[in-house]
C-alpha cells in the first residue's frame, strides 16, 4: 500500500520523510496536507507528532478523531488509522514514527501505550515541534540522540508502561567530561561516551541527563562555546575558533555564543581589546 505518493494531485499538498544514518528505527516526517486523505495504513512503530496548525481528522481505533491546532498526536504501534483535513487551509504536523524496541532502548521501559490518540496541551505541542525540528536539522549523532531521548520525555506522561526501567545506579561522568573536554572539534556518538563511562549507550544517556541536569549534547556545547571565549580572549579570529572548537562554521559559532553570552564572537574580541 502506497501510503504517501510520490506527487500529490494538489499542489499545496507536500509530505517529506528522513532517516538518520546512524540510527535504525526512526523515521521523521513533516508535512502539510489540504486535499489528500490518506488510507487506512499502518507505520509499525509508535507515531509521536503535533499539529502545527489546521486541523486533522481520522479514523483510529474504530473512532473518528479531530486533532486541533497545538495539540500530540499519540498512535501505538500496527493501528491502522487514516487522515484528511478538517479545516479548509489543511493540516501541517510534524511524526516521528519511532520502533518499540528504540523507545524500550531510548526510555528504559518496555510495553509503553497510548490510551488517547490527541491530547491537547499547547505548551508541550509546541515544544514537541521544535524538538521535531531540531532532529531533522541534527547533524551530529549525539545531539540527534540527545534530543529524542526529550522527546520521547514529553510523552511519557501520557503512556501506560507495561514495564518500567529498573533502579540504575548513578555513575560518575568524570572521565566523560574529560573526553569531551578533549574532543571537542569532533562529530562525537553516544557510543563513544558510553564506552568511556562503562555503560550501554542510553543507559548512560538517561544517568548523565538525570546527574547533570543535561544531555551530553547539551554539556558539550557549554564546554565548546567556554572554549571558544578563551581562544577568542587570546586573540583568535571567529573563524579559527570555530573549527577549533567543533562548530559547523563561523555563522554557527555566531549564533550559539551570542545566545549564551549576548554578544557575538567578534564584538566580544573587541571589547576585550577596548
Amino acid at each position: 500500500m502506497q501510503v504517501v505518493p510520490e506527487k500529490f494531485e494538489h499542489p499545496q499538498d507536500v509530505a517529506q520523510f528522513r532517516r538518520p544514518a546512524h540510527r535504525d528505527g526512526i523515521e521523521l516526517y513533516r508535512a502539510h496536507i489540504v486535499r489528500h486523505a490518506f488510507d487506512p495504513h499502518t507505520h509499525e512503530a509508535y507515531g509521536l507528532g503535533a499539529i502545527e496548525s489546521g486541523v486533522e481528522r481520522f479514523r483510529y481505533r474504530g473512532s473518528e478523531h479531530l486533532a486541533p491546532p497545538d495539540s500530540l498526536v499519540m498512535m501505538n504501534p500496527d493501528v491502522l488509522h487514516t487522515g484528511r483535513a478538517e479545516t479548509e487551509g489543511g493540516w501541517r504536523y510534524r511524526m516521528a514514527y519511532i520502533d518499540a524496541d528504540v523507545v524500550e532502548a531510548v526510555t528504559g521501559g518496555r510495553g509503553w501505550q497510548f490510551s488517547d490518540a490527541v491530547h491537547h496541551d499547547i505548551a508541550r505541542a509546541r515544544r514537541v515541534s521544535t524538538l521535531l525540528d531540531r532532529m531533522w536539522l541534527a547533524h551530529e549523532p549525539l545531539a540527534f540522540d540527545s534530543l529524542l531521548l526529550t522527546l520521547l520525555q514529553e510523552f511519557r506522561s501520557q503512556a501506560r508502561v507495561a514495564m518500567p526501567a529498573a533502579g540504575e545506579g548513578m555513575p560518575r561522568f568524570g572521565r566523560v567530561i574529560d573526553y569531551l573536554r578533549t574532543n571537542l572539534a569532533q562529530r562525537l556518538t553516544l557510543e563513544q561516551l558510553a564506552e568511556v563511562a562503562g555503560l550501554s549507550p542510553f543507559h548512560f544517556l538517561r544517568s548523565f541527563q538525570a546527574q547533570h541536569h543535561v544531555t551530553p549534547q547539551q554539556m558539550l556545547m557549554a564546554l565548546r562555546l567556554f572554549e571558544a571565549k578563551r581562544l577568542l580572549a587570546d586573540g583568535e579570529a571567529p573563524a579559527q575558533v570555530a573549527a577549533a572548537t567543533g562548530m559547523s562554521d563561523q555563522a554557527h559559532l555566531t549564533r550559539a555564543f551570542a545566545r549564551r553570552y549576548g554578544v557575538t564572537p567578534a564584538r566580544y574580541r573587541r571589547q576585550l581589546r577596548g
